[in-house]
């Protein structure tokens, strides 16, 4: 019986040019093309990754992420509270809580010149006349020219403005006088002081300070 040949076809072991066109042949495949990641999902890996990467502080990845967020946040929220409400004034704030001339009074300058105007009007010249110079302290400390506190006296006040506004030097130190005149001492007001301290008043106003 002779033996049966050999069917032929491809060698069991082939060269290293059919191993390569064979592998290429695989990795272009349909199936195996299909299996790769896309674009979009190698652009999201690439950006876990980097959120994974991020240090704050001593923490990095997750922890440090939710930090950043939190800051963000809060910046977003203070951004947002300044541009509704705008910056508060803090020293016209300041200066209403502030005793004044040895009395606990948080009257802004305006509610201080109505109360000396409503007396003036009934004729007790002497509160008049304290009202009218507690209304330029006040003023003097809400626009930020003389710093008040609560030692501090009507001299105090004059002299500080008077180094502020040297054109209302005397102005000032003659108001002071008054008020301590009608405060301490139990002298009467008259119109003429109320009306001068008023008008010192109005001039400070429309006067700028002169800074040394």
């Amino acid at each position: 019986m002779s033996p049966l040949p050999f069917a032929a076809g491809p060698p069991l072991t082939p060269d290293a040019d059919d191993a390569r066109r064979e592998v290429l042949r695989e990795l272009t495949g349909p199936e195996y093309v299909a299996a790769q990641p896309s674009w979009l999902d190698r652009a999201a890996q690439a950006f876990w990754d980097w959120l994974g990467s991020i240090r704050f502080g001593g923490t990095e990845g997750a922890p440090a992420v939710a930090a950043i967020v939190l800051l963000a946040v809060v910046v977003v929220v203070v951004v947002v509270v300044l541009l509704v409400y705008g910056v508060p004034r803090l020293n016209r704030r300041s200066a209403r809580d502030l005793v004044l001339f040895g009395d606990d009074d948080v009257r802004d300058s305006d509610a201080m010149r109505a109360a000396a105007r409503e007396a003036a009007s009934r004729g007790d010249l002497t509160l008049a006349v304290a009202e009218a110079f507690r209304a330029i302290a006040r003023s003097l400390a809400e626009r930020g020219d003389v710093a008040v506190s609560p030692g501090t006296t009507a001299r105090d006040v004059a002299r500080r403005a008077g180094d502020v506004f040297p054109d209302l030097r005397a102005g000032f130190a003659d108001a002071a006088t008054a008020f301590d005149g009608v405060r301490y001492l139990d002298r009467p007001g008259t119109d003429e002081a109320y009306q001068a301290v008023v008008e010192l008043d109005r001039r400070v106003a429309s006067s700028r300070r002169v800074d040394a």
